[in-house]
C-alpha cells in the first residue's frame, strides 16, 4: 500500500484501508475504487492523506500496534465513560469513572500486552477514524505512544500500567468544559484559551478523588502541559518538579496533536512530528523521552514515497527496529527515470539520507 494525499487522489484509486467512525462501524471499506463523491466525502472529514492500492506496493504491510476489534472497544468505552461524564457535570459523576474503572483497566492491560508482544514499530496512520470529537480517539493514541516509549525505556509492568491510565485519562478535565470553545474551528482568542487551560486543573481535582486510582494518575492529568524550562501551565513548574510519567506523557500528547486530522488544520507527518519534538528537546521535553519516542515510532511510515540524498526515489517498505528514522526504501526511480524495483537498506548505507517526502497519488 501507498500513503498518498486525499487530494491528489484520482478518481478509480482502490482504497488500501477501512475507514471507521469513532463508534467503530465502517464508513468506507478497504478495496473499495473511490468516486470523485468519496473522495470529496473524505476531503470534508478532514482526513489528510489515507493508504491506496498500487502494483509497486501491493506487498506493503501497514501493521497497527493494536488490534482493529481492540481499538473499537477502547474507542467505544472512552467514548461511553466521557459522555456520560459530561452528561451528569463535574459534581454529580465520580459513580461513572469507577463504574467503567475495571474496562479501562483491562483495554490498558490489552494494549500492554498487544504492543508487548509485537516488535514492529508503532506508526498509527492505518488507523483512521472519523469522529466528531477529537478527545476520543486522542487519549487512545497519547495512550498506545506512551505506552511505546515505557517499554522501550523498559519500565516494569506496573509503571507500564499506570502510565496507560494517566495517559488514557489525561485529558479527562476537557469533558467539562464547554464544548462550544473546546470545538471551536477557528483560532482561539485570549479569553477561550484561558478556559481550555482550566482543564488541567480539572482533571487533577477530579481524579485525586478517585480512591481507586494511584493519585500519579491525576498528576498525569494536571502536569502534562508542563514543560522543562518552565514555559508550561497550569503551575509553570520545571525540571525535576514534573513527575517522569507527566514529562513521557506530555511527548505522545504533543506528537499525537500534531500527527492528527483537526478541523482548523491538516495533519503533519510523523517525521514533521518529531522535528516538533526535537525543536523542544533542550527547553521543553525530556531529551530521554524524545529519544525513546524516536526509537520506537515509525518516522517514515511503510508505503510512504520519499527522495533520496543522492536523487533516487523510493517507497518505505520495511522498518528497522530502534533505527526508525533509517528503514528499508524500494527505489523505483533514479536520475528521474523509471527503473526495475529494487530495496536498499538506509541501516547499512550511512551516507544516504531522506530528504524530502511525496504525497502525490
Amino acid at each position: 500500500m501507498r500513503l498518498v494525499s486525499t487530494n491528489s487522489i484520482e478518481p478509480g484509486t482502490t482504497l488500501g484501508q477501512t475507514i471507521y467512525n469513532d463508534n467503530g462501524q465502517v464508513l468506507i471499506h478497504r478495496d473499495l475504487d473511490l468516486t470523485q463523491r468519496v473522495i470529496r466525502r473524505l476531503l470534508n472529514q478532514g482526513i489528510t492523506y489515507v493508504y491506496i492500492k498500487d502494483e509497486l506496493t501491493d506487498d506493503i504491510d501497514i501493521e497497527s500496534p493494536i488490534s482493529e476489534e481492540l481499538r473499537v472497544e477502547a474507542s467505544n468505552t472512552i467514548k461511553e465513560t466521557f459522555s456520560e461524564m459530561r452528561q451528569e457535570g463535574f459534581m454529580n459523576n465520580s459513580h461513572i469513572l469507577n463504574k467503567q474503572e475495571k474496562k479501562l483497566t483491562d483495554i490498558i492491560q490489552q494494549i500492554m500486552d498487544q504492543m508487548q508482544s509485537n516488535s514492529d514499530t508503532v506508526s498509527l496512520l492505518a488507523d483512521i477514524f472519523v469522529t466528531d470529537d477529537y478527545i476520543f480517539q486522542h487519549s487512545i493514541n497519547v495512550t498506545i505512544y506512551s505506552i511505546a516509549i515505557g517499554i522501550e525505556l523498559g519500565l516494569s509492568e506496573k509503571e507500564l500500567s499506570e502510565i496507560g491510565t494517566g495517559a488514557m485519562l489525561h485529558d479527562i478535565g476537557k469533558v467539562f468544559i464547554d464544548q462550544k470553545i473546546l470545538q471551536k474551528p477557528e483560532a482561539l482568542n485570549t479569553e477561550e484559551f484561558q478556559v481550555i487551560k482550566e482543564h488541567t486543573q480539572l482533571g487533577f481535582d477530579f481524579l485525586r478523588k478517585q480512591l481507586d486510582l494511584p493519585l500519579l494518575v491525576a498528576h498525569c492529568a494536571y502536569q502534562h502541559h508542563e514543560r522543562l524550562d518552565g514555559s508550561g501551565y497550569p503551575r509553570g513548574i520545571k525540571g525535576d518538579q514534573m513527575h517522569k510519567y507527566a514529562k513521557l506523557i506530555s511527548v505522545a500528547d504533543v506528537f499525537d496533536a500534531v500527527t492528527s486530522n483537526r478541523v482548523y488544520r491538516d495533519a503533519k507527518l510523523p517525521h514533521e512530528g518529531l522535528e516538533v519534538l526535537y525543536a523542544g528537546a533542550i527547553n521543553l521535553f525530556d531529551k530521554e523521552m524524545v529519544e525513546a519516542f524516536k526509537k520506537s515510532v515509525a518516522v517514515y511510515p511503510n508505503g510512504l514515497t520519499v527522495k533520496l540524498s543522492d536523487g533516487r526515489n523510493g517507497i518505505v517498505s520495511k522498518q528497522n527496529r530502534h533505527l526508525c528514522d533509517r528503514p528499508i526504501i524500494r527505489i523505483f526511480q533514479e536520475n528521474a527515470k523509471e527503473v526495475e524495483p529494487y530495496e536498499i537498506d538506509l541501516a547499512s548505507i550511512l551516507n544516504v539520507t531522506i530528504t524530502s517526502c511525496n504525497l502525490e497519488s
